[in-house]
C-alpha cells in the first residue's frame, strides 16, 4: 500500500502507532466526547487529534485501553477501525445515540446491537449484501451485563443504518423518497429497535479483520412514538451509554484472563 504518512508505521488518518493503543478501544462519533470517556480510565492522555479522529489511552483493570472518535458515517468509522487494528487493538464497542424506530424504544433509553441493517454504502465495499453485518457475542453479552447491573433500561435487537441523516427525517423532499419511505415501513414491521450509522459498516470490517466489535446508543428521541402522539422524551445525555460500555470492557477484560 502506498505510504501517504511520511513514516513507516504512522497511521496517516489516526497518526498513531503500535504502542499508542490498547487492544479494547470505545468508538464515539462526536470527538468532543473522547475526553469524557477518557475519565472514566485511570492515567488517561491524549496521544493523537487529526482531522475527525481523536484518541485518548489508559488503563481499566491494569490493561491498555483506548477511546478514538470516528467522525459521522461508516466511511470514517471503518477507516479508524482499520487503522486501531494494525497498532494492535482487537475489541471494540461503539458507543453513540440513535434514533428510536420501534414504539417501545423511547429517549433515554439504551439500544444494544446485535445486527445491523446494511442500507448504507461502506459495507458493500468489504462484503457482498448477503453477508449479514452482527455484532460479536461476547462483547453484546457484555453490554447487556452491563446494563442490568448498572440498572439501565435498554433493549436489544437489529438497528438500521443509512448514510443520509436527513434521508431519513425528511424523506419526501428526497428524489428517492419513495424507496426510503417503502424501507422504512418494512423495517418497522420487522422490529427494528433504532436508526443509526455506523454499526452496520463496524461489524462487517470486524468480520473481515477477524475482531469483535459491538454497539450500544442512547436514545435521543423516537419519531415513531412522535407520531403515534405518545410521549416522547428528547435526551443528550450519552453517560448512561458510556458507563455501560466501560462496564462491559471491564467484564471482558477480565473473562479474556481467565481464559488464559
Amino acid at each position: 500500500m502506498q505510504n501517504y504518512s511520511g513514516e513507516i508505521g504512522l497511521q496517516y488518518h489516526l497518526q498513531i502507532r503500535k504502542g499508542d493503543v490498547g487492544k479494547y478501544v470505545i468508538l464515539p462519533g462526536d470527538p468532543k466526547r473522547c475526553e469524557k470517556i477518557a475519565s472514566h480510565f485511570e492515567n488517561a492522555k491524549l496521544v493523537a487529534d487529526s482531522r475527525e479522529y481523536v484518541t485518548y489511552t489508559g488503563y481499566l483493570e491494569g490493561e491498555k485501553v483506548s477511546v478514538t472518535s470516528t467522525g459521522i458515517g461508516g466511511p470514517s468509522a471503518s477507516i479508524a477501525m482499520e487503522e486501531l487494528v494494525r497498532c494492535g487493538a482487537d475489541t471494540f464497542i461503539r458507543v453513540g445515540t440513535c434514533g428510536g424506530m420501534d414504539i417501545e424504544v423511547k429517549g433515554g433509553d439504551l439500544v444494544i446491537a446485535t445486527g445491523a441493517i446494511r442500507m448504507e454504502g461502506t459495507s458493500k465495499e468489504y462484503a457482498p449484501v448477503e453477508y449479514p453485518a452482527v455484532a460479536d457475542l461476547d462483547v453484546t453479552n457484555a453490554l447487556v451485563q452491563a446494563a442490568k447491573k448498572l440498572g439501565y433500561s435498554y433493549h436489544t435487537g437489529v438497528v438500521q443504518c443509512k448514510d443520509a441523516f436527513y434521508g431519513q427525517h425528511e424523506p419526501e423532499t428526497k428524489p428517492a423518497g419513495y424507496e426510503l419511505l417503502n424501507k422504512w415501513e418494512a423495517w418497522l414491521r420487522m422490529g427494528c429497535k433504532a436508526s443509526e450509522m455506523e454499526s452496520a459498516a463496524l461489524f462487517i470490517v470486524g468480520a473481515y479483520l477477524r475482531v469483535r466489535v459491538g454497539s450500544d446508543f442512547l436514545v435521543m428521541g423516537n419519531q415513531e412514538r412522535e407520531k403515534a402522539g405518545l410521549e416522547n422524551p428528547i435526551v443528550h445525555d450519552t453517560e448512561a451509554a458510556i458507563k455501560v460500555a466501560v462496564e462491559a470492557l471491564r467484564l471482558l477484560i477480565r473473562k479474556d484472563r481467565e481464559n488464559l
